[in-house]
């Protein structure tokens, strides 16, 4: 039976550091191949007028891709791959934040008669603001302590949290027992 691991935690949790080592953790104890789907990497590949307000057509601002779009865009993408790794026979790994999109991933596990594993990682607000600042992207900080906040608090989230404050990624690969964290639909 084909496994999803969805990793979603606040900016600066270490998210994509996590999945990249995790699935080589996977890899070398199944034996079998991991698909790993950054969420970023597809959010990454929108390359936007840098001054909306300045780059105008006929006193409109020419970019009318609207983060809703942007996202909703991004989710279909890891939604449509991660469909076609499964077929492959692939286990996947995804990082990105959800915040309302639990139930599209549990779609994608039942049409696929997947496993669906839930990570969310956490760290401490302190915790995550020295990550951000040592990445240098200080514009994420707020962003981080929201996400933070959020997650923390959304009931679906209960019992699937991870504090890896301070921890390391190999301590993270070896406490995280995916049995935890299995969501049942």
């Amino acid at each position: 039976m084909a496994k999803i691991i969805f990793v979603s935690g606040p900016c600066g949790c270490g998210k994509s550091t996590f999945v990249d080592a995790y699935a080589r953790h996977l890899v070398d104890e199944n034996k079998k191949t991991v698909y790993v789907i950054h969420g970023d990497d597809f959010h990454a590949g929108f390359v936007e007028v840098e001054d909306k307000d300045s780059f105008c057509v006929d006193g409109e601002a020419s970019d009318k891709v609207m983060w809703e779009d942007i996202l909703k865009f991004n989710w279909d993408c890891i939604i449509d791959t991660a469909d076609r790794a499964i077929k492959q026979g692939m286990d996947v790994l995804i990082d990105y934040v959800i915040e309302d999109e639990l139930p599209r991933v549990k779609e994608l596990a039942a049409k696929n008669n997947a496993e669906l594993f839930y990570i969310v990682l956490t760290a401490s607000e302190d915790e995550l603001e020295k990550r951000i600042r040592n990445r240098g992207d200080l514009d994420m900080i707020e962003r981080a302590k929201f996400l933070k906040k959020e997650l923390d608090a959304m009931p679906e989230n209960a019992g699937h949290l991870y504090d890896n404050s301070n921890k390391s990624i190999d301590e993270m690969a070896l406490e995280i027992s995916l049995e935890d964290y299995r969501i049942s639909f």
